[in-house]
């Protein structure tokens, strides 16, 4: 009874896992996608579907929890053993930026499903690794502005979310974009213009 009972778990978790991945595919080839549309492209009745999802708003707010974990583990993996700041900071939106092109489309569809308060909420350790990596670069005269850490990281965090609806509204080119962010992150922390371009060009050749 056990086992039957553990098989039909993974069974679950299985169906679970592949009605998100096919979610995030479908609403990124269409942001409007219907609960219907994402259980036959599925495979799976619509009450399957429901069973693991009750709203489709319950869907994107997982699918939404599940972009943050990958953006918080790029931004850990990118900022690793780096201790000069400008460069922690340029590898660290340069790997997100990877894990962020497949999910940009979750920015506009949260902030319609979610509120914004729970996407900052979501992505308040990302935010603290920000805040370290500014002060740390603000101490040592790497960087310069007139914010102090803590709103500098809320400034950042918001442009790398206006970057991304750039790319959904085709403002911007995805494969461009990574580094056109990195480099618009370190100017706005007070990098000079041309030793940003430098840098994000030798990180990302």
């Amino acid at each position: 009874m056990a086992a039957m009972t553990t098989g039909n778990a993974s069974r679950a978790d299985v169906n679970r896992r592949r009605i998100l991945d096919v979610a995030l595919a479908e609403l990124l080839r269409d942001p409007d996608a219907s609960m219907d549309q994402i259980a036959r492209a599925a495979g799976v009745v619509r009450r399957t579907v429901y069973g693991h999802f009750p709203s489709r708003e319950a869907l994107i707010s997982t699918l939404v929890d599940g972009a943050v974990e990958a953006v918080a583990a790029a931004h850990a993996a990118g900022r690793e053993g780096v201790t000069d700041p400008a460069e922690a900071l340029a590898r660290s939106v340069l790997t997100v930026w990877e894990v962020a092109d497949r999910y940009r489309i979750l920015v506009a569809l949260a902030q319609r499903s979610v509120t914004v308060q729970g996407i900052r909420d979501r992505l308040a350790p990302v935010r603290k690794a920000c805040t370290e990596i500014l002060a740390r670069g603000l101490e040592q005269g790497v960087f310069a502005s007139p914010l102090p850490p803590q709103a500098l990281a809320y400034v950042h965090e918001q442009m790398l979310i206006a970057l991304m609806e750039a790319v959904n509204d085709g403002l911007l080119a995805a494969r461009e974009a990574g580094g056109s962010a990195a480099v618009t992150l370190l100017t706005a922390a007070g990098v000079p213009a041309e030793r940003a371009g430098e840098l994000v060009a030798k990180l990302s050749g």
